[in-house]
């Protein structure tokens, strides 16, 4: 996973960061609930991501947000301003969508300045405006270019030039890499962040990506079924997940069976630290690949399926006695001696785990 920026540095900041609350907002279609009572506060100049499968409600909270859907029931508020009954156009916000929507007989350049232009700012000011916002972009010289004539991830950081340039006071981020391959994926997330964190502008990003959402956002929020499961840091997230929900969904997890007493589980032999909301009986450690030791044992009460070679890193997966799968993930050094059929021994660091029912993880 690639370095985060840790500290922002001004630059463009004509506004400060504001703050964005979404107060227990529901949101029904018929019978559906896409929204069931979701309460969220971004802090001014945060980048929160909104993370869960389709149909979760992530991007429901977001058009509700920009003022392109209405909630049911709930409030939206901006820098203490309710915003509710506003209309979209007159809530200030910029919106980069999965499709680039660039207008293809325009330049890079008016596209930038498309907004601006609406805005009746004069042909001089918009011009050197959307030339700030390209170099920000690192498009400058595409300036005079046709949307058909750049990579898709050339457009997609025109939109994000173009939803910049009017100074918004909130951006909104629908799923904007969803279109584009892996590599570029990756950069652009990237080139994101840096221009996020260079203007200062408070951000909401709505991904079904887990990697995505931890590489970029200073919290991450898993959603479920219209609700919010857990909003945290992404370290915190991804070590100390509050429900099966989430512990599941973000990252890999391996179900080994486990005996829970006095806030310790004993699993594969070791006891090890629970976490909040864990049985205080017998049920499954959700246990990180990464947390997992091999080591060659003819006496092991494992044995080793495959081996998957994914560059510095390997995922060794193997069997248990009572025939329970589990994946460990070693450097790929330390894996290089591993074969399939072999005998080995398995051992779980220290580290605080969930350990839920059984029959939570359809067991």
């Amino acid at each position: 996973m690639s370095q985060r920026p840790t500290e922002r540095t001004p630059s463009d900041r004509s506004r400060p960061g504001v703050s964005v609350e979404l107060t227990d907002l529901t949101r029904t279609y018929g019978q559906v609930n896409a929204l069931d009572g979701l309460t969220l506060r971004l802090e001014p100049g945060e980048l929160v991501a909104l993370l869960g499968p389709s149909g979760c409600g992530k991007t429901t909270a977001l058009r509700i947000l920009a003022g392109l859907d209405e909630a049911t029931s709930g409030t939206v508020a901006v820098d203490g301003q309710d915003l509710t009954s506003v209309p979209a156009n007159k809530r200030d916000m910029g919106m980069v969508f999965q499709a680039y929507s660039l207008f293809p007989h325009l330049t890079v350049l008016d596209n930038v300045a498309f907004g601006l232009k609406l805005r009746g700012d004069d042909r001089t000011n918009r011009h050197l405006r959307a030339a700030e916002m390209l170099e920000l972009v690192g498009l400058s010289e595409h300036s005079e270019k046709y949307a058909s004539q750049l990579s898709g991830g050339q457009q997609q950081r025109v939109a994000l030039a173009r939803a910049l340039a009017i100074r918004p006071r909130v951006l909104l981020l629908d799923e904007p890499l969803s279109a584009l391959d892996a590599k570029v994926r990756v950069q652009l997330r990237e080139e994101i962040r840096r221009v996020q964190l260079e203007v200062g502008t408070t951000t909401l990003f709505v991904t079904h990506d887990q990697e995505e959402a931890l590489a970029v956002a200073d919290r991450v929020g898993v959603m479920s079924h219209g609700r919010l499961e857990q909003i945290a840091a992404p370290a915190e997230l991804y070590a100390h997940p509050a429900t099966p929900f989430v512990a599941e969904f973000v990252g890999l997890n391996n179900k080994v069976p486990a005996v829970v007493s006095a806030g310790k589980a004993e699993v594969l032999g070791v006891q090890v630290p629970t976490l909040v909301g864990s049985v205080e009986d017998a049920g499954l450690a959700m246990v990180r690949p990464e947390s997992l030791s091999v080591r060659a044992d003819s006496e092991g009460t494992a044995s080793i399926t495959s081996v998957a070679f994914l560059g510095p890193i390997s995922r060794v997966h193997c069997t248990l006695a009572d025939q329970t799968p589990v994946i460990a993930q070693l450097t790929s050094s330390q894996a290089r001696d591993l074969a399939p059929g072999q005998r080995v021994s398995l051992e779980v660091e220290p580290a605080p785990v969930l350990v839920v029912p059984a029959a939570t993880m359809g067991a």
